[in-house]
């Protein structure tokens, strides 16, 4: 089969690649950069998501297509908000795929995701899985819990940060709880569902098997650093919610109001998923054990 990945040149894309690539795959990757030397079964097609000329040019003669193009957080001075990367981009992905004959069509969305969502990334995210919805396709919508793996941004920093720092921050009591997912297990769930009729107009929610608070999370890490004991200050939780907002205006700051939102609100799951696709997920801490120990 051969599948159009839009934003797939990231964390997640890398994982999804390899995947469907090790099935026998072929792959058209929509990268703002033409890469030289692309592996074998990979074709690069420079062009923008937001831009609905060069994603229609990258569609034609796919089978299917998958969108992973999402971001965390928003810079609208460099034209990077949720209502472009989110409900505009998926638009584009689905017209061009209808446009082009494309039936399957699979979409990666956020755990927590829903219409009545307080954060205004869920909420962008649920109106892409709307239109992805109405469209007619035979979609499949995935929605993940935090991902880790090689390259990953939440577990590599706070690994970083344990290392360099006497003492790790902690929002509140840090009681809130998390079930991380390896990206190579959200990669076999995308790429599974390409040969599985019965995934067609369903929505998962993936999630690991580990479910954990943010302390314990914190204690994991440093346990597979080698360090028996990680010292944390917690912060009152009144005084960062009121801090946040302002803070976040400078783009150095690591934290934004919706992911407080979302860290406190948790991302978790109920493993429903693991009926549809029966396989082992990795576990957490064997999982970063295995990219951490390379980088100390």
């Amino acid at each position: 089969m051969k599948v159009l990945v839009t934003g797939g040149t990231g964390f997640v894309g890398g994982h999804l690649v390899r995947e469907l690539l090790r099935n026998g795959h072929r792959v058209v990757l929509l990268s703002h950069h033409r890469a030289g030397g692309a592996e074998q079964g990979v074709t690069v097609v420079r062009g923008d998501v937001t831009d609905p000329v060069s994603v229609g040019a990258a569609a034609w003669g796919c089978d299917a297509a998958i969108n992973l193009v999402g971001i965390i957080r928003e810079f609208p001075s460099r034209g990077v908000t949720f209502d472009r990367l989110h409900p505009l981009a998926t638009r584009n992905v689905v017209d061009a795929a209808k446009e082009a004959g494309i039936k399957r069509y699979l979409q990666m969305s956020a755990l927590g995701t829903r219409k009545d969502a307080l954060s205004a990334y869920h909420r962008s995210k649920y109106l892409a899985e709307e239109y992805v919805r109405a469209s007619g396709l035979e979609w499949t919508i995935f929605r993940p819990s935090l991902i880790f793996g090689p390259g990953d941004a939440f577990v590599t920093m706070l690994a970083d940060q344990i290392r360099k720092f006497p003492f790790i921050p902690v929002i509140g009591d840090g009681s809130y709880r998390l079930q991380p997912i390896h990206g190579d297990d959200v990669a076999r769930c995308f790429v599974s569902s390409l040969g599985m009729p019965e995934s067609v107009g369903r929505c998962y929610d993936l999630c690991g098997i580990d479910r954990f608070t943010f302390l314990q999370l914190i204690a994991i890490i440093g346990r597979v650093l080698g360090r028996s004991s990680v010292t944390t200050v917690k912060s009152p939780l009144g005084l960062i919610k009121a801090l946040v907002p302002f803070l976040q205006k400078i783009p150095a700051f690591p934290l934004t109001s919706d992911q407080l939102q979302m860290l406190l609100e948790e991302s978790i799951c109920d493993g429903a998923w693991r009926r549809s696709f029966p396989f082992e997920p990795v576990r957490f801490e064997a999982g970063i054990r295995g990219y951490l120990k390379r980088l100390t």
